[in-house]
């Protein structure tokens, strides 16, 4: 089920209705539980079943784990919650990528070998709830927090509709003591809820996929090359979508749990205004990158093992990450470019200490930051490496003249990459919330109305959000 469809709207409001009814707590969160059930299984019923294995290995994993005295009863508990996770993740995501090429390995090697490949389907959401759910594992293992006494607000938490499908990946001390007893809801927390999931929508619908996103579409999909204007436009005009994309998901996503009581932890912070790589993983899918940290890049050795070992961990944990996001080798290379930057920004600053305090010099690095994300963004954006080095071409002149945007293609992809930049950097360190509740209330409820309207008269959009593939 997407949140920008009709279908949303009409499962959002019945279970808010029945959500309001005077019941139990308990009976509530088995509404919450049911209703989430429905959400996932609007997608494709069966699949429904992985999250239930999940479910049931991890709630029983962690507590043989929390109530074992032996060492290797415990490991042994975690490997199986973990092995479980890992298993369904890579039969699902990378089965045919592992079958593919191992098939290219054997054929250097000048043996041949054809193996029926796998007809699996991805399910939707798939990297996020197994993270979510084996960190519970790893966190009861790790001694950060006990086991819960409730199976229904373990199921919740892994299953809870919100944030199901693309995150913000939550960890279990964070969401499942919320779940213990009745939220304090008041109608402000609720409007403000509605404004974020209009908010959020609107970054979807109106700017990601009406804006900029058919801008990009058009630039990637010529199948040849282009002139280096267009081709830079294509890939600032991707920048903006997979961020209005991605975080328009996450604030939905954030104000559909709002309204029901609940808080999530706030997943983008003005990424493009990000003043160095360290920054930036600061402020982008910020769940993603510190599970990566606490749970790979930390057990690694972190940066506790010396400089060469810090680089290699760094590596290692953007590798993988860039793995996570999906089963081909662009988006390794993209996670592998954004490692060696972070690798070459901690050597820059063991040479030259942290000298950037001049205005203008923090504005030159926050921009040759972003330069080097777009850089990045064609290998996670480009269907296959052709694709990317003809695109990589194109934008230092060395391809084609030929021109495929028209001067309304690139106003738009600009005018909305300036907008977006601009607010990156003058909200910078300001919570959205802050910076509305200084505004008149007038101007809030204009600025509502005008979203909205938006949404209505684009006609809404179909697209699925960039991260449900992930």
């Amino acid at each position: 089920m997407l949140f920008n469809s009709l279908t949303f709207v009409l499962f959002f409001g019945v279970v808010l209705a029945l959500y309001a009814m005077p019941m139990a707590w308990r009976a509530k969160k088995g509404i919450l539980l049911l209703g989430s059930y429905v959400f996932y299984a609007a997608w494709n019923p069966p699949l429904v079943i992985l999250i239930w294995i999940s479910t049931l290995i991890d709630w029983t994993a962690a507590r043989r784990i929390h109530e074992s005295s032996s060492s290797a009863h415990r490991r042994a508990w975690l490997s199986l919650s973990v092995m479980t996770n890992l298993g369904i993740l890579a039969a699902f995501k990378y089965g045919a990528f592992l079958i593919e090429n191992f098939n290219l390995l054997l054929g250097w090697l000048g043996a041949t070998f054809q193996p029926a490949a796998p007809d699996l389907v991805l399910p939707v959401g798939i990297s996020f709830y197994t993270f979510q759910t084996m960190a519970y594992s790893l966190d009861v293992y790790q001694g950060k927090t006990e086991p819960s006494r409730s199976f229904l607000d373990f199921a919740l938490f892994v299953t809870f509709f919100p944030q199901l499908v693309a995150g913000p990946i939550v960890r279990p001390g964070y969401l499942m003591p919320q779940f213990e007893k009745p939220p304090q809801r008041d109608p402000g927390q609720f409007v403000w809820g509605l404004f974020l999931m209009t908010f959020g929508l609107f970054q979807k619908v109106v700017v990601a996929d009406n804006m900029v996103g058919p801008v990009s579409d058009m630039v990637f999909g010529t199948g040849g090359a282009t002139n280096a204007l267009d081709a830079w436009t294509g890939v600032v005009a991707f920048s903006a979508q997979i961020f209005c994309d991605f975080a328009g998901y996450s604030t939905v996503a954030i104000g559909s749990a709002l309204c029901l009581g609940f808080h999530m932890p706030r997943n983008f912070r003005y990424p493009y205004a990000a003043i160095g790589f360290s920054d930036f993983w600061q402020r982008w899918h910020i769940t993603l990158s510190s599970w990566l940290r606490d749970y790979l890049y930390i057990p690694l050795g972190g940066n506790r093992k010396g400089r060469t070992r810090t680089q290699v961990n760094l590596m290692l944990t953007m590798l993988l990450g860039g793995l996570w996001h999906g089963a081909q080798w662009t988006f390794v290379v993209w996670g592998g470019l954004h490692g060696l930057y972070l690798v070459g920004e901690r050597i820059l600053k063991r040479l030259w200490g942290d000298r950037s305090t001049h205005v203008a010099m923090l504005f030159a690095l926050g921009l040759l930051t972003w330069v080097l994300v777009l850089l990045a963004w064609v290998f996670f954006r480009a269907p296959d490496f052709g694709t990317a080095w003809l695109m990589l071409k194109s934008m230092f002149g060395a391809a084609s003249p030929e021109k495929c945007l028209s001067s309304y293609h690139l106003a738009m992809a600009w005018g909305v990459t300036l907008v977006m930049l601009t607010c990156h950097w003058k909200l910078r360190e300001t919570l959205v919330s802050d910076f509305v509740s200084r505004m008149p209330s007038w101007l809030v409820a204009l600025a509502w109305a005008f979203m909205a309207f938006a949404i209505a008269v684009s006609g809404g959009s179909d697209d699925a959000f960039i991260y449900f593939q992930f």
